[in-house]
């Protein structure tokens, strides 16, 4: 005779984590946290993200600062991690909320191929951050909102594709790049000057390097390229070989470059 509690397993399995999570341990989702009565006192807040998309693959990076209020918090924080092998994130907004955050979508991740048997489709891995999202709306109305970056490998249709979302989980499809936090203005400016459509991977980088170093230029909550401590931001590409974390030194000889033709071009003004 088969056990009834067996069969009420069964029925509850999921590939979705999170949704795991929300019916036998909500206490532990990230937005599920109960906030103390009052005001919220200034916490570490991640900035600028930078995408944009190349023949074969798209690309996402991030700067290394974290500011709290008018002080740095971090001249070291990451803000760009893979998400699968094929499908990379960042994300603006409260710092500590957005890890969790990425944790646990690299677990939900992680949970469908294993309960599935196969990788989510790039569609649904946008979905499911896109409810991650909405989920801490609450959270982001009170102060506390995360926005991420997210881009990947369409192993379907052989391209990269990038999204954007809003503090509801609304998602948008980006077809060439985009920006978010405190300096993406300043950066979408730099992107909408120096993209198109026919840029190689090494090329990718020193825009999305160049629109880092502007937004840096106008915005103090963002950080440039840090010669001095040895510090650049966080780049990933992805292409049909999966994700790659660019090193850094290739990324101290791209700032180099940039530095330095900045330099002349001031010299012969």
């Amino acid at each position: 005779m088969q056990d009834p509690a067996a069969g009420h397993l069964a029925t509850q399995a999921t590939s979705s984590f999170t949704e795991h999570l929300q019916r036998s341990r909500p206490e532990l989702l990230p937005f599920n946290q109960t906030l103390p009565a009052g005001h919220i006192p200034p916490v570490p807040h991640g900035t600028t993200i930078v995408a944009l998309s190349y023949p074969g693959g798209v690309l996402v990076a991030g700067d290394r600062r974290a500011t709290m209020g008018n002080v740095i918090a971090s001249r070291h924080i990451e803000k760009v991690f893979p998400a699968d092998e094929y499908s990379v994130l960042g994300i603006a907004g409260t710092a500590g909320l957005a890890i969790d955050i990425i944790r646990l979508f690299q677990v939900e991740l992680e949970h469908y191929e294993k309960i599935e048997g196969t990788l989510l489709s790039l569609d649904g891995k946008a979905n499911r951050l896109g409810a991650m999202i909405r989920g801490n709306l609450g959270m982001a109305m009170q102060g506390l909102a995360v926005i991420p970056l997210f881009a990947g490998f369409d192993l379907v249709s052989g391209v990269g594709r990038l999204f954007s979302y809003d503090v509801t989980g609304g998602r948008y499809e980006e077809i060439e790049h985009h920006s978010v936090g405190s300096g993406s203005v300043f950066a979408r400016g730099a992107l909408k000057k120096l993209w198109r459509p026919n840029l190689t991977e090494d090329e990718a980088v020193a825009v999305a390097m160049e629109a880092l170093y502007d937004a840096a230029d106008d915005d103090s909550a963002t950080g440039g390229p840090d010669p001095v401590r040895q510090l650049w931001p966080v780049v990933y590409t992805v292409n049909r070989a999966g994700a790659r974390r660019i090193s850094e030194r290739e990324l101290a000889a791209v700032a180099g470059s940039i530095v330095e033709s900045r330099a002349v071009a001031g010299r012969e003004a």
